[in-house]
């Protein structure tokens, strides 16, 4: 590839003396880099392309490797190119920085600009190309800036220049937009304010204003701390909405010490719980029950930093929906002058029961400031709690216990049935119960400090102890289940790229591990989320926990290490070519690497942040049709080569794996792999959405309808033709071998299956 570039532009360059050059531009979406490209392109002599990925593919998002392609053809016609990408990470800009030769200079335009001026643009734009605007455009340039590298000449770079201000990108616009086609640039780095720097200039700039915390003895993190609360403020104010508040506080955290960042590890959006269990909680008694705010934040830090080395890998997080909250600058400042580990422990800014959704923040448990009745009602925490969880919270609240008497708190394992369990991620609640100092409520202690005190005391030991005993269980279960599963040499082996490969079983023995989570089962694999070069091997060990764990809502968001595998596989595919049987703009399509079936396949999609199907929302609809129309391609495939197969398309309510992905599956299920009744009910009661159904649903109802109850998968044994009961699976199978029975009427209808046209009339 190279070589043809320079040959071109040699042979050009003895008839014009001019040399194409690439510029890729770095920043965060709303740094103005397509503006960046158009006022050159407008104003220049020299002849540019601009290389945009999000219209890359006839006007609509492409891949890199189109990118790639148009800007070596742009090259080879003598022009010079604009690579408009984020580029924010070396592992992004790689292959572009190898456009560059002897005759092709590669440069950098790196728009650095601060994060509040990207955030308020991003926001507030329309008819971006992307569609990246609007609310969700904060949490994406927040997770973004996290994973920011800056450019260095080592890279490949001839001359490097960063705008930092706008007065930078004004004179960056003159470099380039008088820059000749016979003109040359000096090489080398320009404009860096302090290389080593994680802060931005612009930032700081922004901190100045920021009052120090009354007490002379605060440390610079302290200072730095309040700085963040006054961040997420004024960013706030500029962004407007509950969403921008708690996913801004990432960026405090992320730019300034003292507000630890939530989404450091695998914590984003897209991230999961598996770098440590998290409880979130917010500040006991000091709203409703009027408690002192400097009494109460003395104890809260009191209390934290109590916990601190009995926590191992398990975070803290004080949290408040309101901005500028007294109670989180108070512990901020007093938490840093103990020097408190602030990625063990640290604030944040938002609606305690959309930390995941909003916030990106996902959380192990939450504590309720309950009432003494441990009822729904009142306001506050308690009433947005039991509104988000659903009447499943309650019930399983009156298991536990009834009452609540202040200083104590009470552990309630949530239903996978209520949605902060499905949507957020949560599996416990922890009620607790705080002094109270409000003469209008039960049990005031009418200014009687010193017990107060030794009430809330109380109430955070209980409470801290409560999660404690959360993460001690869940690891107990997660170390018995390690040594209990020992995965024999076949299951690390390769599969078919031609077809669903011959597998022989493994796991003929009993499992005994039935009713425990895959949160807890995926901690037993140490390896990192980011190891995607062992995404297909991970993939094979967690189908083998996950299939013969129960599958349970409550993980279609506490995705394990191993539950990732489908993810990488998707995000990057050009690293999986040998395993995946079809790669195209939308979808990736690979053998289950174990089958359930003769014939089964998975088509996943390569949208990041489609995790399940719960995720999935109207403007999905065209993705999930292009999926099924491949699904559809593959299973017509495999009818050509065998008419006796039987198809059907659909999803899993609650998948084992994250990324959304559809089963093509044929009704055989003529497996030595299908060995349990979860797997089998898994395919053949209503948790399994046809994916017609699917389809129809988004396009009326915006979402798809999800069929989570546990009992489904729990149900007897049942024939899915004639629906006889079997008591067990080789009982089951044997049957099935031989049954001729016609599929269920509700089959038949609507193609919820596939069938070669010579079996139509007899499925």
């Amino acid at each position: 590839m190279e070589m043809d570039i320079d040959d071109t532009c040699k042979a050009k360059g003895e008839e014009e003396k001019t040399k194409p050059i690439v510029v890729i531009l770095m920043g965060a979406p709303g740094s103005g880099k397509s503006t960046f490209c158009e006022h050159v392109i407008r104003s220049s002599a020299r002849p540019w392309v601009r290389v945009c990925q999000d219209t890359i593919n006839n006007g609509k998002a492409g891949t890199k490797v189109q990118c790639l392609t148009n800007a070596v053809s742009a090259l080879k016609e003598g022009k010079s190119v604009f690579i408009d990408r984020c580029n924010l990470e070396k592992e992004q800009r790689v292959d572009f920085v190898k456009l560059g030769s002897p005759q092709v200079e590669v440069h950098a335009v790196v728009l650095d600009l601060p994060a509040k001026l990207c955030i308020s643009r991003s926001v507030k734009r329309t008819g971006h190309e992307g569609n990246l605007q609007g609310g969700k455009a904060a949490a994406v340039v927040n997770r973004m800036l996290q994973k920011k590298e800056l450019p260095k000449l080592s890279e490949g770079f001839s001359r490097i220049m960063f705008c930092q201000n706008e007065s930078d990108v004004k004179a960056a616009l003159d470099t380039y937009s008088g820059f000749g086609p016979l003109d040359t640039l000096p090489h080398g780095s320009f404009g860096q304010k302090k290389p080593d720097t994680k802060v931005q200039l612009g930032i700081m700039k922004f901190l100045k204003k920021v009052e120090a915390p009354s007490n002379a003895g605060s440390s610079a993190s302290s200072i730095q701390g309040s700085a963040a609360s006054q961040i997420i403020e004024e960013k706030n104010s500029c962004c407007g909405g509950k969403e921008t508040a708690s996913s801004l506080s990432h960026t405090a955290g992320e730019e300034v010490k003292g507000c630890q960042d939530p989404g450091v590890g695998s914590t984003s959006r897209n991230g999961s719980s598996s770098d440590g269990p998290i409880l979130a909680f917010p500040s006991i008694s000091t709203a409703d029950f009027q408690f002192d705010h400097e009494k109460a934040s003395d104890i809260i830090v009191e209390k934290v930093e109590e916990s601190m080395d009995k926590l191992g890998n398990a975070k803290l997080v004080l949290v408040d929906l309101t901005r500028g909250s007294k109670i989180l600058s108070l512990v901020r400042a007093k938490a840093a002058q103990k020097n408190i580990n602030p990625k063990k422990f640290f604030t944040f800014v938002g609606d305690i029961t959309k930390l995941y959704s909003e916030g990106g923040l996902r959380c192990t448990a939450i504590a309720n400031a309950a009432n003494w009745r441990l009822n729904p009602g009142g306001g506050g925490v308690n009433a947005a709690i039991f509104n988000a969880a659903g009447p499943a919270l309650e019930v399983a609240t009156k298991e536990q216990a009834k009452t609540l008497v202040p200083g104590s708190a009470v552990v309630v394992p949530l239903p996978t049935t209520s949605p902060l369990s499905s949507k957020e991620g949560v599996t416990h609640v922890i009620h607790v119960l705080g002094p109270n100092m409000n003469p209008h409520r039960p049990n005031c202690l009418d200014g009687d400090y010193v017990k107060g005190c030794q009430v809330l005391q109380k109430a955070y030991t209980s409470l801290f102890e409560g999660f404690l005993s959360i993460v001690s269980t869940q690891a107990k279960l997660s170390q018995e289940s390690n040594e209990k599963i020992k995965l024999e040499p076949s299951q690390s082996q390769g599969h078919c790229k031609d077809g669903p490969r011959n597998h022989s079983p493994t796991g003929d023995q009993k499992n005994k591990r039935d009713g425990v989570h895959e949160h807890e089962i995926s901690k037993k694999c140490k390896g990192s989320q980011n190891e995607v070069g062992t995404s297909i091997n991970s993939f094979r060990a967690g189908k083998v926990n996950a299939e013969n764990d129960k599958l349970d809502v409550s993980t279609s968001k506490a995705w394990g290490s191993w539950a990732q595998a489908l993810y990488h596989i998707a995000m990057h595919p050009e690293r999986h070519k040998d395993n995946l049987l079809e790669i195209l703009d939308d979808v990736v399509v690979l053998n289950d690497l174990y089958p359930k079936a003769q014939k089964h396949l998975l088509v996943l999609t390569r949208c990041d942040g489609l995790d399940c199907l719960g995720n999935v929302r109207k403007e999905h609809l065209q993705l999930l049709k292009t999926m099924h129309a491949v699904g559809l391609k593959w299973a017509e495939k495999f009818l050509d080569e065998d008419a006796s197969l039987v198809f059907r398309l659909g999803y899993h309510s609650v998948p084992s794996m994250r990324q959304l992905h559809l089963h093509v599956i044929s009704q055989d299920f003529n497996s030595k792999l299908l060995k349990n009744k979860k797997h089998w009910n898994s395919f053949t009661t209503a948790f399994f959405r046809d994916s017609v159904d699917v389809i129809e649903e988004i396009s009326n109802q915006g979402k798809a309808t999800l069929n989570d109850d546990d009992r489904l998968l729990s149900m007897e044994l049942r024939c899915h033709r004639c629906k006889s009961a079997h008591p067990n699976i080789p009982r089951l199978k044997s049957h099935i071998s031989n049954c001729r029975a016609p599929f269920p009427t509700s089959l038949l209808q609507n193609d919820r299956l596939v069938l070669a046209p010579s079996n139509t009339n007899n499925p």
